[in-house]
């Protein structure tokens, strides 16, 4: 479970959360949506602990948080195995809890997961932008989080491999029955992943409720959204 009760997160003087409010069950997974700065990947940041929030409370299931960045953010100088494993070697109370071979299979059980059986050995510039962000799924997993958090996973992909990252998304859900965040600007990942929807604007949230009820709703920032139109209450800001 993550709870998030009246969140607010200020950079200097601007406002970036104001009292945002949310819950997402285990098993569940939440779209968070809206314009670029509005503040989706602060709050992804806030829950892992990457940043601290002003006001306002978190809590999750006891666990591991695991967090998916939107370039997969893996380490060029590792080969996919040693990727994989970094957190079960670098964290003190797992260092000595695997065996070389145990990391081995482990390695292997996540990489099949992910549909990437094989590729140990192969480091990231040997690999498409896809099958990094599956590689990235894999280390995020690798420690059974209760919490999985997703920044943008389908950014910078064709519209294939988008579809690909989103039923491994949905798979992962299934097998790990954590609850699940997924920053997202694209319909077919809100449609395809999510079970409800949280859109933000100018830090407050303007929109709760399904997928369907998004598309279906009167609400006008929803409209504007799913339209993509250039009318309506949102504007974007020039830079």
């Amino acid at each position: 479970m993550i709870k998030v009760e009246h969140l607010i997160k200020k950079f200097d003087e601007k406002i970036v959360l104001n009292d945002i409010s949310f819950e997402v069950k285990d098993g569940e997974t939440l779209a968070i949506v809206g314009f670029s700065g509005s503040g989706k990947s602060t709050i992804l940041k806030i829950i892992c602990g990457l940043l601290e929030e002003d006001l306002g409370k978190i809590t999750t299931t006891e666990g591991d948080v695991a967090m998916v960045f939107q370039y997969s953010a893996l380490f060029d100088s590792l080969n996919v195995h040693d990727n994989i494993i970094f957190a079960l070697q670098e964290r003190k109370e797992l260092r000595k809890k695997y065996t070389t071979e145990d990391l081995d299979n482990i390695v292997k059980e996540k990489l099949k997961l992910v549909g990437l059986e094989g590729i140990e050995n192969k480091f990231p510039s040997e690999l498409s932008g896809g099958m990094q962000k599956r590689v990235s799924f894999a280390r995020a997993i690798v420690t059974n989080p209760k919490t999985i958090l997703y920044d943008e996973p389908t950014a910078g992909l064709d519209p294939i491999s988008s579809t690909l990252i989103e039923d491994y998304i949905v798979r992962l859900k299934e097998e790990t029955h954590a609850s699940s965040i997924v920053v997202t600007h694209q319909m077919s990942t809100i449609e395809r992943t999510a079970d409800k929807v949280l859109m933000l604007y100018n830090g407050k949230c303007v929109f709760k409720g399904t997928p369907k009820e998004m598309c279906e709703a009167g609400n006008e920032y929803t409209k504007q959204f799913v339209t993509a139109s250039l009318t309506g209450p949102m504007k974007m800001l020039a830079e």
